[in-house]
């Protein structure tokens, strides 16, 4: 072939691949487009080509004219729920979306709890049947896939393959909470659904949150300053290298680089032991983020020789890097991302040998977690499990350190899953957004105040749509303590709760939802429930969201009576919960008695002058009371909010 029909044929081949409508990963076949809005189609198409756009629910055709880089955008109405209709979107050859339906579209974000799959590593209650049940082919599917960005893109990847309808294939590694609302809404309303999953565990607010907005946010200004330069990302680069080699300078299983406790099973004292699976908080290392090192003596049968060994170590949170007999045999990132490893065969020598792995966590809980079935070695079938005992030493904790700069591909960097995640969805309308995070931000409830309030304004003007936001108040957590006027959780709660004061929110209280034992409980069903039937009573007008709050508080001697909005009832018959403090801030257990139905009148032995009292105002608290009328719990509450919690 001579080079000038070498010229001519990859010329063709150029404008064959340019004449190929493309669209956002979001526009896939089974997609739910939102009544009664106006959908924007944006693309490339080849250079100033006539674009046509044809819906099949109007005769109309909608047209533009494609740039001179390929660009086009057009906009077209849609109508109440119906479907399933076809578009096609041609600038001479034609791209087809088939099975398109019209409906309610919600956007449901937010970190683990959301993220939580109905089966994978959530596995919610009754989770089999769950998964046997889902079939609603009017019910549609959109997951994101996890990335981030400095700057805001135009288009995110998908998991699955882009929308899909819901059934048990589609649904086990799906959002519970977001599957769950989809369905209630769905028998409710009968008409299309569609949920998108935009989520990531372990990420805090302001990684959900604009640059632009951040910048009003206190405690965000100097950082986003910085962003805006144009020398930052190298700057930035250079800051995060410069403390991860302070990070292994200090760490004491390593000497100038190289790990020390990878060869042999260490002895001295300085060496502890902990049961696995689980993570390190709750086995005696509470508060810790940092470096830990594991091992575990494992036995080969001399069947296993010289053939490669699979090494299955369950779920590790965040990182590691894994060691057998002393050579480095795997590296693993992700707090839910189960490992399986392999040791290579020249390394499976009959006899003992050594696991070691190194575990990072800069954040939340840490540790080698999952199931005990999930914990084992393997060859042919034949299994040793390797959950139980293991021994572990700190190498370094982060509070030995100066605080770290969070890396730009860390989902936890300011703005950087607004960028990636949510900013290609802001041309994509939506009916509303429901939203379950803040676990991230506990400790910093004053600024969460605002930050949080900050997001929902954010999200509302990149949408340009003043949708409604639900969002879930956490729920129960950790070891349960009678008084704790000091809790940091109960104060994230309280800073949530600020958002009510924003038009169109509302929120689902979980306070009575949740494990004292672990951060993702269980019950997504009656979470998604409670947000499914605040979206009825206020987005659509059909029944009623009543939660009972505190009105006011009235003092007489040595008693505290509290007014509610509504009749309240305690399960169990005697109403807990409740704290008392007198002149000294000092609070103590309070009995509590009701007078009407709608006040409680509360006592402490040890308060002579009552002056605050709170209600559910700890980490995990105990408190038991619920509305009469819709059988939902008291959101927790402080008479003395004014006070540092």
């Amino acid at each position: 072939m001579n080079k000038y029909r070498l010229v001519l044929l990859v010329l063709c081949m150029t404008s064959f691949i340019q004449a190929k409508v493309t669209l956002p990963a979001f526009f896939t076949d089974n997609m739910v487009i939102q009544q009664n809005s106006t959908l924007t189609l944006s693309g490339k198409a080849k250079a100033k080509k006539q674009i046509i756009v044809k819906t099949g629910w109007t005769d109309s055709k909608f047209t533009a004219k494609a740039g001179t880089d390929g660009s086009f955008r057009i906009e077209v109405p849609t109508p109440a729920a119906g479907g399933p209709y076809t578009i096609t979107i041609s600038d001479g050859e034609t791209l087809t979306l088939k099975n398109v339906l019209i409906g309610e579209v919600w956007f449901c974000s937010g970190q683990s709890n959301m993220e939580m799959p109905v089966a994978g590593w959530g596995k919610v209650m009754n989770y089999e049947q769950e998964i046997a049940a889902a079939k609603y082919p009017s019910i549609r599917l959109l997951q994101v896939k996890k990335t981030t960005s400095p700057t805001p893109a135009e288009d995110v990847e998908m998991n699955m393959g882009g929308w899909q309808e819901c059934n048990s294939s589609t649904v086990p590694e799906f959002s519970a909470i977001a599957y769950f609302y989809a369905r209630q809404l769905w028998k409710e309303l009968n008409i299309p659904i569609g949920v998108i999953d935009c989520t990531w565990g372990g990420t805090p607010a302001e990684a959900w949150t604009s640059l632009g907005t951040l910048k009003q946010v206190a405690g965000f200004q100097d950082e986003m300053s910085k962003m805006e330069k144009p020398d930052f990302i190298a700057n930035h680069q250079q800051e995060v290298n410069e403390w991860h080699e302070l990070l292994t300078a200090k760490d004491a299983g390593l000497n100038n680089g190289t790990p020390m406790w990878i060869s042999s099973l260490q002895t001295d004292p300085t060496w502890k032991t902990m049961e696995l699976p689980d993570y390190w908080e709750r086995k005696g290392l509470p508060d810790t983020d940092g470096i830990v090192w594991f091992q575990r003596e494992i036995e080969i049968p001399t069947s296993w020789e010289g053939k490669e060994i699979a090494l299955n170590l369950g779920m590790i949170d965040d990182e590691d890097i894994t060691y057998y007999n002393g050579k480095e045999i795997a590296k693993g990132y992700g707090y839910a991302t189960p490992r399986h490893y392999t040791i290579p065969a020249e390394l499976a020598k009959a006899g003992k040998g050594v696991i070691t792995v190194r575990v990072s966590d800069f954040g939340g809980e840490g540790g080698i977690h999952g199931e005990k079935k999930d914990m084992f070695a393997e060859v042919n079938g034949q299994k040793i499990y390797l959950d139980g005992a293991w021994n572990y030493r700190t190498g370094i904790t982060l509070g030995e350190l100066p605080p770290a700069p969070t890396s730009l591909e860390s989902s936890s960097h300011p703005t950087v899953l607004y960028n990636a995640m949510v900013h290609p969805f802001t041309v994509f309308p939506i009916k509303g957004v429901i939203w379950y995070q803040g676990e991230a931000n506990v400790g910093r409830e004053r600024q969460y105040a605002s930050l949080f309030q900050a997001l929902i304004a954010d999200w509302r003007q990149q949408w340009n749509i003043d949708f409604p936001f639900y969002f879930v108040q956490l729920a129960n957590y950790l070891k349960p303590q009678e008084v704790q006027p000091n809790s940091q959780w109960a104060a994230l709660r309280e800073a949530q709760a600020e958002a009510l004061h924003i038009d169109n929110t509302g929120m689902a209280v979980a306070i009575d939802l949740g494990l004292s034992y672990d951060i993702h409980p269980k019950n997504k069903q009656e979470v998604a429930k409670r947000l499914a039937t605040l979206a009825l009573a206020n987005t659509y007008h059909q029944g009623e969201y009543q939660v009972p709050t505190y009105q006011t508080y009235n003092i007489s001697g040595r008693k505290l009576t509290l007014t509610f909005n509504t009749e309240i009832q305690a399960r169990d018959k005697v109403a807990k919960g409740f704290v008392l403090a007198g002149p000294d801030g000092v609070f103590h257990r309070a009995t509590a008695t009701f007078t009407e139905k709608t006040s409680i009148v509360l006592e402490a032995p040890e308060v002579s002058i009552p002056v605050a009292a709170r209600y559910n105002w700890a980490d995990c608290p105990d408190g038991n009371l619920y509305s009469v009328r819709s059988a939902f719990p008291v959101a927790p509450f402080r008479t003395d909010k004014g006070s540092n919690p």
